[in-house]
């Protein structure tokens, strides 16, 4: 390398970490009374939710749209939305309700349960998950379709042969039963490290969404912010608040 090679490479600021775009978690929409897990937001709060949003000049989008807008520099104003586990109620409840209100969203579906129930929530209470036919109609009306693995399992607990299947195995389902590989993998329970990072970008995957990915945070590890029915205005703020100051931290958004 001539000096003039280092001189100018050393000049060359650094190019700025991308930032982790806001990604709102949601997994039932149905009555929360019976709701142990804090993971039920009733129709009535997400359409709320969704408005409040839309007050503040947001709009909810599936998390490969926003990928995509974030890397056109066109993210302004998108939140990502994302479904978890995939329950019937999505098409039921939640599905209306966006289209209501313009937005999109991903649904992070299992493939090794079509039309089962959440059997890994010890506590219950049982929620029917989608079908086959309930995955097709939500892609259908331009839903997002992504995997979360094949039955819901910690992906860090799995053998080798175990999380391949988790990965690789699902998102083949998915793609037979959609007829598109799905860009998104969503880790179950959150729970990451770098063997399952690894594997879900040797899947495939465009992107993987935790919860509070650490020092793994990339876009094979988003963090997203959890919401439940007791996120109104002023909590949804703090939320939004928090996500910013995150993005300050020495290594976020690597």
């Amino acid at each position: 390398m001539s000096a003039d090679t280092a001189s100018r490479d050393a000049a060359t600021p650094p190019a700025p970490p991308r930032t982790q775009p806001w990604i709102l978690m949601y997994h039932s929409v149905a009555d929360p009374t019976d709701d142990p897990y804090g993971i039920t937001v009733s129709p009535e709060r997400l359409d709320e939710q969704l408005r409040l949003l839309g007050r503040r000049g947001l709009t909810g989008v599936g998390v490969g749209a926003l990928l995509r807008a974030r890397a056109e520099g066109r993210a302004r104003g998108l939140v990502g939305l994302t479904f978890d586990d995939g329950y019937r109620d999505f098409t039921d409840h939640a599905l209306p309700l966006l289209r209501r209100h313009g937005c999109t969203a991903t649904v992070f579906v299992l493939p090794g349960r079509p039309g089962g129930e959440n059997a890994w929530d010890a506590l219950g209470p049982r929620k029917p998950l989608l079908s086959e036919d309930g995955v097709r109609a939500a892609a259908a009306a331009g839903m997002e379709i992504g995997s979360h693995g094949l039955c819901h399992q910690d992906i860090t607990a799995v053998t080798d042969d175990e999380l391949r299947e988790e990965t690789r195995g699902s998102r083949e389902l998915i793609r037979r039963i959609t007829g598109v590989a799905p860009e998104g993998f969503c880790y179950p329970y959150g729970t990451i490290d770098r063997r399952a990072v690894d594997a879900v970008r040797d899947a495939g995957y465009t992107y993987g969404c935790a919860i509070a990915p650490g020092p793994l945070a990339a876009d094979h590890a988003l963090a997203r912010t959890h919401i439940s029915h007791a996120d109104r205005g002023l909590r949804l703020t703090v939320k939004r608040n928090l996500h910013r100051l995150r993005q300050l931290a020495p290594g976020a958004g690597r």
